[in-house]
C-alpha cells in the first residue's frame, strides 16, 4: 500500500499551490519523496514536532516555508497548516494552528 496526501481543507490546499515558484517546486519534490518513502523523509526535510506533529522544512531563494502535518491510519499524510517563516522561531500561534487542526483530525 503507498502512502497518500491529504488537505484539512481546500483553502489549504490553495494556499500551497500559490507559494512562490521555488518553494513550490521544493514541495512538490518533497511530497513525491514522501509518497514513494513516507512521512519521514528526516532532516532537513522534515523534524519531529512531539505530540505526532511533523513539520516538512522547504527552502528556496524565495524564503522559506513550513507545512505541519500528520500521520493517519492507513498510510495517510494529512497537511495540516501552512506559513512563510520569518524570523528564526517559529511562533506560537502557527504551531497551536497546526496542533488544534491534528486534534480536530484525529477526533474522526
Amino acid at each position: 500500500m503507498k502512502w497518500s496526501i491529504e488537505y484539512y481543507n481546500s483553502e489549504l490546499g490553495n494556499e500551497i499551490l500559490s507559494l512562490p515558484e521555488g518553494l513550490l517546486a521544493r514541495y512538490l519534490r518533497l511530497t513525491e519523496l514522501m509518497l514513494e518513502f513516507g512521512s519521514n523523509l528526516g532532516m532537513p526535510h522534515t523534524r519531529f514536532l512531539g505530540e505526532d506533529l511533523i513539520e516538512l522544512r522547504i527552502k528556496s531563494k524565495e524564503g522559506i516555508a513550513r507545512v505541519f502535518y500528520c500521520t493517519l491510519i492507513g498510510k495517510r499524510i494529512m497537511m495540516l497548516h501552512l506559513f512563510i517563516k520569518k524570523s528564526n522561531k517559529t511562533p506560537r500561534k502557527e504551531m497551536q494552528i497546526a496542533r488544534n487542526r491534528m486534534k480536530e483530525v484525529l477526533r474522526k
